[in-house]
């Protein structure tokens, strides 16, 4: 309506209205007034997309969920990074390579994470590494332990946490050779990790010994193991020591199998993962003895950051941590000390932060090498034994992940690709 038909009454309530706000000090105080009854805007979360196979392996990757979300927590009540809130977008990658790429296409493209993290099978973790590099999105492998992931198919984008194949092969290696057995079986599930172990304990083994010869070989169908057959392989074979790679229920029905039928009564065994609570609790009383083997003896570690660690989680959870409590915890402070050095989550400034990060986690402190992108994280070695009806680790000892790696030097010729 032209103004020359206002109403008189409205005319001037119009003008008035026009001479408040034409002066700047009130209008100035009208602005801030509303800007300060409005809510805050909270920061923009850095999200991370984490992907694995907690339907496949619940055992370790329910405690793995766990001690992701302690750290989540501990670091948003400290802050966050630089202001912004850690945001935690989980997906179930169907322990299978296609499904598991198909998985991360969706984290990033539709979820918008800026991170990836995760991943438990090695098949599946070499699959989603091969997406990062095509992709440029930073994949951080906590659990897969093939060596390729940062050897033979390492790339820019992939760093992982957890001690490899060969790390903790090496370590149970000085054992090996100190027994002095000549002839070895090997048991292993017939997937990339199984392979990659088994591959590495010949090569060590017969480079520190060499007239040990391989008897037998027994590479398993992961999670479908015929027990039976494999016990009577190696009752046929009288191997002097085994090198055992099953883990989860394949391990259990073999132990059941072997202790039944006296299949390994004075054998020597070293083992990979089998001091894991997640794998060693459920055998209860049927638990191997004299087995010396990697693991995670939560109750016999005393350094101040396992202890804060362990307070922490008991306290959150009502529970004993296990080793994939100890994984999902570090890979989420791992991420967060990136973060932070890189000051935000832009792709390559996060690369190039984590060439050489420290991070400080449940087993102290520890650094992801510039040279192939692994963490120097180590694990515990110790036999086997019985304690008031349970699988125990005996005299566990630490071993540091650096002690067991490649120089540099020897990591060119193994990691084709540079950085």
């Amino acid at each position: 309506m032209p103004a020359a038909h206002r109403p008189p009454l409205l005319a001037r309530l119009a003008a008035g209205i026009a001479s408040l706000l034409a002066a700047p000090s009130l209008a100035g105080l009208l602005l801030a007034g509303l800007a300060a009854t409005a809510p805050a805007r909270a920061a923009e979360p850095i999200r991370i997309g984490e992907l694995n196979s907690y339907k496949a392996q619940p055992a370790f990757l329910e405690p793995y969920r766990k001690g992701m979300e302690l750290a989540i927590d501990q670091i948003n009540a400290a802050g966050g990074i630089g202001g912004r809130p850690l945001e935690l977008i989980t997906r179930d990658d169907g322990g299978n390579p296609g499904d598991a790429v198909r998985v991360a296409e969706d984290l990033v493209t539709r979820e918008k994470v800026d991170v990836l993290t995760g991943t438990f099978l090695s098949n599946v973790g070499l699959a989603v590494a091969g997406f990062a590099d095509k992709r440029k999105v930073f994949f951080l492998a906590s659990e897969p332990l093939t060596d390729k992931i940062t050897w033979a198919e390492g790339n820019r984008y992939t760093f992982r946490l957890r001690a490899s194949t060969y790390m903790q092969v090496a370590m149970l290696m000085p054992h090996a050779v100190k027994a002095d057995k000549k002839r070895w079986a090997l048991v292993y599930p017939n997937y990339e990790y199984g392979q990659s172990a088994a591959a590495t304990f010949k090569t060590l083994l017969k480079a520190a010994q060499p007239d040990v010869e391989f008897v037998a070989e027994q590479a398993t169908p992961f999670g479908k193991l015929d027990a039976g057959a494999v016990a009577q392989a190696l009752a046929d074979a009288r191997p002097d020591a085994v090198f055992n790679v099953l883990f989860a229920a394949d391990l259990a029905k073999f132990v059941r199998e072997a202790n039944s039928r006296g299949t390994l009564d004075g054998t020597f065994v070293v083992s990979l993962l089998s001091g894991e609570p997640e794998y060693l609790d459920p055998m209860k009383d049927e638990a191997p003895q004299g087995w010396v083997a990697t693991g995670y003896p939560w109750y016999a570690i005393g350094t101040p950051e396992h202890k804060a660690f362990l307070d922490a989680y008991q306290a959150k959870y009502g529970e004993p941590p296990r080793l994939g409590s100890v994984v999902g915890y570090t890979a989420i402070l791992s991420l967060g000390e990136g973060l932070k050095k890189a000051g935000g989550a832009e792709t390559e400034k996060l690369v190039e932060a984590f060439k050489g990060l420290p991070v400080t986690g449940p087993f102290g402190p520890f650094t992801y090498r510039a040279s192939d992108h692994q963490a120097t994280m180590g694990a515990f070695v110790g036999t086997l034994g019985l304690k008031d009806g349970k699988g125990v680790m005996l005299e566990p000892v630490y071993v540091d992940g650096a002690s067991v790696l490649p120089s540099d030097a020897e990591v060119e010729k193994l990691r084709p690709r540079r950085d």
